[in-house]
C-alpha cells in the first residue's frame, strides 16, 4: 500500500485497529467468577425480537470511559497499559496510550473531524479528516473502514434502520447470525453479526467489502456488567484486518459507563510540535513525505472473485 502509512491508518479508521496477534497474551484478567447474564430471548426469537433485545443494552450506553486500558499487538514494542478510552455520543472518541516516558498513540473523533497520531508510524504527522469528506477521500479507498466501525468494537451495536437484514440463522454452535447489507465509502459491504441465542450479546462481527474479502473482524472474548447501570460492554475485545496483517488486543478494564464529566478540551485535535497536521481529504498529501498520491480507485471497478462463503452469505440477502 505505498503512499499510505498502513498501520496509523488502521489504528485509526476503525479503530486503531484495535485487535490481536498471534502470540499475544491475554491482558490482566483477574481471577474473580465470570458475570452471569440473564436471558433476555427466547427459542425462536424473531429478526425484530432479537435486534431489539441487542439495542435495549448498546442504545442505553451513552458514554463509557476508562483509564485502566492494555494495548498489545505486533506493532508495539511493548504492552500499553494505562491507556485511556473515553467515548461520548454520538461520536466524541480519544484513545490515549504510552510507556512511562513517552506518549505513543492519540486517536480522537469530536463532532466535526477524527484524527490519529502514532509516534511510531513511518510517516511522522497528524492525520485528520472531516467525518463529511471521508467517504470521498483517497484514504477510506485504501482501507474501506468506517471510523464508525470503532464504536461497534467498544460494543455500541446497533442495526441501522436504512440497512437491510435477515436472519437470525441458527449456527452450530448454538449462537445467532444477522446479516446486514450496508454502505462503506468503497461502496456496497456485507456485515455478519453473531449473537447470543439466550443473552443477546454480541460475540463477533466480521465486515465483507463488496467483492467477498474480509475486512475486519472483531471477536469479543470477554464481557462485562456494569453493576451500577446493569449494562453490558465488551471487556476484552480481537479486532484484525487480515489483508493488511494487522491485529491488536484490547483490554478496557472495568469501564465506567453513563459519567460523562469529561471537559471540552479532551473533544480537540491535538497540536504536536514535530508532527505536522496532515489532512486525508487531499489526494496529495503523501507528497508531503515523498510518496507519490494515492491512486482514485473506481467504485466500479471489476471485483476478485468471491469466497464460497461470502457467495452464500451475500445470496441470503438477495
Amino acid at each position: 500500500m505505498e503512499g499510505c502509512p498502513r498501520h496509523a491508518l488502521l489504528i485509526t479508521t476503525c479503530a486503531v485497529g484495535l485487535a490481536l496477534g498471534s502470540g499475544c497474551r491475554l491482558l490482566d484478567r483477574r481471577n474473580s467468577p465470570p458475570p452471569v447474564f440473564r436471558p433476555v430471548l427466547q427459542p425462536g426469537a424473531s429478526l425484530n425480537e432479537v435486534i431489539e433485545a441487542v439495542h435495549n443494552n448498546s442504545s442505553r450506553i451513552q458514554s463509557f470511559s476508562s483509564h485502566e486500558v492494555a494495548l498489545s499487538g505486533p506493532g508495539f514494542p511493548v504492552t500499553l497499559r494505562g491507556a485511556s478510552i473515553v467515548f461520548e455520543r454520538p461520536r466524541r472518541l480519544r484513545i490515549q496510550a504510552g510507556t512511562a516516558l513517552t506518549s505513543e498513540i492519540d486517536v480522537g473523533s469530536n463532532d466535526e473531524l477524527f484524527w490519529f497520531w502514532v509516534r511510531r508510524s513511518e510517516m511522522p504527522a497528524v492525520f485528520f479528516c472531516r467525518h463529511d469528506q471521508y467517504a470521498t477521500c483517497a484514504a477510506a479507498r485504501e482501507i474501506p473502514v468506517d471510523p464508525n466501525w470503532l464504536i461497534e468494537a467498544f460494543g455500541i451495536v446497533e442495526f441501522g434502520p436504512n440497512e437491510r437484514h435477515q436472519g437470525p440463522f441458527a449456527r452450530p454452535d448454538g449462537r445467532l447470525e444477522i446479516l446486514s447489507e450496508r454502505q462503506t465509502p468503497c461502496g456496497p459491504a456485507t456485515k455478519k453479526t453473531v449473537i447470543d441465542a439466550s443473552t443477546a450479546l454480541v460475540f463477533e462481527q466480521h465486515l465483507y467489502d463488496y467483492g467477498g474479502r474480509l475486512v475486519a473482524s472483531i471477536t469479543v472474548r470477554e464481557h462485562r456488567l456494569d453493576p451500577l447501570t446493569n449494562l453490558v460492554m465488551p471487556k476484552v475485545i480481537d479486532l484484525q484486518y487480515p489483508q493488511a496483517e494487522f491485529s491488536m488486543l484490547v483490554n478496557l478494564g472495568n469501564a465506567e459507563i453513563n459519567h460523562p464529566t469529561h471537559g471540552q478540551t479532551l473533544w480537540s485535535m491535538p497540536s504536536i510540535p514535530g508532527w505536522p497536521p496532515v489532512n486525508l481529504a487531499d489526494p496529495n498529501w503523501p507528497q508531503v513525505f515523498g510518496r507519490q498520491p494515492i491512486p482514485v480507485r473506481s467504485r466500479t471497478s471489476p471485483a476478485p472473485a468471491a469466497s464460497a462463503d461470502y457467495r452464500r452469505d451475500f445470496n441470503r440477502l438477495r
